[in-house]
């Protein structure tokens, strides 16, 4: 675990990228603890892009605990509370091998052997996918809640009838549903090494019962919990799964040599049955023959079990269409069981030429391999870890490792573009439109580079094709009304950002810039408008603090007063309203009511960090100002 925690230890300040914009960054359910139970019953509370709202409460519950001891977005804290799960998932992998090693040929160096297996996948590289990926901390969760309700049963079996593995199992459905599968292992498990001597597969049968109910009651849960405008994928599904069992070919073929992994690939789901396909299909039947073979004999049952957990656990990605034919993070579960074949087959070979050879040798041999195999998996680790340090280095790895991801390349060009370098964000742009014609984000993003270097005939022809190809997407709105704003039309602006604001009225910063749009014509009407689509205090509170914000960093302290005090009457109680009235009344010199409120922002809030810096300087200033009259 040292070791691990050693190789990670570049990580903990890599940033939030990809989907965690929408799930965390733009997010504001998540940046209150008080909407902990809300995660629970509205499930439009995980996302703010409709089409990505799902059901997993307990990744937003983190989240927001996240978000609360970083005290905002520090990815510190983020990063943190995933690896403390990621390391309770290798422990009870460590327990879970070494049983299932013992039931199948008890040793003393099973425990060593279990040892190496969980080094072998903490180190993997592919595993640096999902741990530097913040919002992919569900394949985690899941990953943990599934490897821990087995070990739990295997390792305290007197505890069975208690149920208290389903605890862990439950965990692992509401942080995502790919963890459905766990009944079939825990089946599986049962019948390779707890055999019955009796009506062999009804018994084990019926100890999985009670997981198969928790399984269907909380899928079911799901079901009704997750939102309409859920819409995973447009990919149809003869294509999508025809190409599946040539991305688990490819999966199985990262776990010995991890050199293409990269964020975002270019493969596309198969139109037909092509040569690929038939090779994944080949590949799949072959893996199954092998675990077949491998069942019939009680040493070799726990390469079975780990090829068929590979398999198993790739089916809910597989058979349920997603926006993406493959992606790294989806090697996480599967690898579980992977490893623990990969670790067993050679375990097995190694013992068998030991009784051919002077064994001293031929373990020493051994003991070399693993160590090299390890520091490799360490260093290539430790390499994923710094591509996933800045979108500008993650998405160069990605187009350079999938040159024709339009989306990868429009991603690549926004890093260019937040830097100021139009021509080149401008070009990468336009190399995305080749694979990507209809795209309405890549649409948008040629408005805002073409809008920077003010040609404004090119960039709103964009905006508008934008808004052509998706015109109930509230972005394409927002961005065009935001444009219109900027250039000095913000009459028309409103007409955009109040269509922003009606199709996602849960994304602040449109409803932020509508209110300052309409305060630019004096309108409050519109301003009054656009705060009732607010659904919730906390959210009316959120939107004028943002308000509040904004004022600040334009130096309208006035202004931004005013907001806060806005804010505090959706909830009295906000302690970043009163820390913004503190930060707005030191820089109009107003040291007494500056140090009044920070103080109400630390009564609130005792450990706020940004508050007792502002309450500090504002304390050092006054004593340095003459007295206020």
């Amino acid at each position: 675990m040292v070791t691990i925690s050693v190789t990670y230890a570049n990580s903990f300040q890599n940033g939030f990228h990809f989907d965690d914009f929408h799930t965390i960054v733009d997010n504001p359910s998540i940046r209150e603890l008080r909407n902990i139970p809300h995660f629970f019953t509205d499930a439009t509370t995980f996302s703010v892009l409709p089409a990505n709202r799902t059901y997993r409460p307990f990744v937003s519950t983190s989240l927001a605990i996240d978000y609360s001891l970083g005290h905002g977005y520090n990815p510190f804290w983020f990063h943190l509370s995933t690896f403390f799960f990621f390391l309770l998932q290798l422990t009870a992998m460590q327990f879970l091998f070494t049983a299932i090693f013992d039931a199948t040929n008890p040793d003393k160096d099973n425990i060593l052997i279990a040892a190496i297996a969980v080094a072998w996948y903490g180190l993997h590289p592919a595993m640096a996918e999902t741990v530097n990926y913040i919002i992919q901390r569900g394949d985690i969760f899941s990953t943990v809640g599934v490897v821990l309700a087995l070990a739990i049963f295997v390792r305290l079996p007197r505890l069975r009838a208690t149920g208290l593995y389903l605890f862990p199992f439950a965990f692992a459905l509401l942080s995502k549903p790919a963890a459905l599968v766990f009944p079939v292992l825990l089946y599986l498990y049962l019948t390779f090494f707890e055999p019955a001597k009796n009506h062999r597969w009804l018994k084990p049968l019926l100890q999985t019962g009670p997981s198969i109910i928790v399984c269907i009651a909380l899928m079911a849960l799901q079901s009704a919990m997750t939102p309409k405008t859920f819409a995973p994928s447009i990919i149809s599904t003869f294509s999508y799964c025809i190409t599946q069992p040539f991305v688990l070919l490819r999966y199985f073929g990262s776990f010995f040599m991890p050199i293409h992994l990269n964020v975002d690939t270019d493969l596309q789901p198969f139109p037909s049955l092509n040569l690929e396909a038939v090779l994944g299909l080949l590949f799949v039947a072959a893996l199954l023959v092998v675990a077949f073979l491998t069942s019939r004999r009680r040493l070799l049952k726990p390469i079975s079990f780990g090829l068929l957990w590979f398999l198993i656990t790739s089916i809910p990605t597989s058979v349920y269409r997603l926006s993406e034919v493959e992606n790294d993070h989806r090697m996480y579960l599967p690898f579980v069981g992977l490893v623990l074949a990969v670790t067993w087959a050679p375990t097995l070979l190694v013992e068998h030429l030991a009784t051919k050879a002077t064994p001293a040798t031929v373990y020493r041999t051994a003991a070399i391999v693993v160590l090299l195999l390890l520091t490799a998996s360490a260093y290539g680790t430790r390499q994923r870890n710094k591509v996933w340090r800045t979108d500008e280095t993650l998405w160069l790895d990605d187009v350079e490792k999938s040159p024709h991801n339009g989306r990868g390349l429009m991603n690549y060009g926004l890093t260019q573009m937040e830097k100021g370098n139009y021509p080149t964000a401008l070009d990468y742009f336009q190399r995305a439109l080749i694979d990507t014609p209809n795209y309405a984000t890549l649409e948008i993003n040629l408005g805002i580079v073409n809008g920077a270097m003010n040609n404004e005939p090119e960039a709103e022809r964009h905006f508008l094709r934008a808004i052509s190809l998706s015109p109930n997407d509230d972005q394409t709105h927002f961005y065009y009304g935001r444009w219109l704003f900027q250039t000095g039309r913000a009459g028309q602006a409103i007409k955009q950002l109040e269509s922003a604001s009606q199709l996602n009225p849960s994304r602040l910063e449109s409803r932020n810039l509508l209110a300052e749009a309409s305060l630019s014509l004096g309108n409050t009407t519109t301003m009054q408008a656009s705060d009732s689509h607010t659904n919730s205090p906390t959210q009316g509170s959120d939107y004028w603090i943002n308000i509040s914000l904004t004022e600040y960093q334009k130096k309208n302290y006035q202004a931004s007063i005013d907001a806060a005090h806005r804010a505090l009457q959706f909830n009295p109680n906000s302690e970043l309203a009163y820390n913004n009235l503190g930060a707005a009344y030191a820089a109009l010199g107003q040291w007494d009511l500056a140090i009044r409120n920070d103080r109400q922002a630390l009564r609130l809030k005792p450990n706020f960090q940004l508050a007792q810096n502002n309450l500090a300087w504002a304390l050092s200033q006054k004593s340095l100002a003459p007295t206020q009259h």
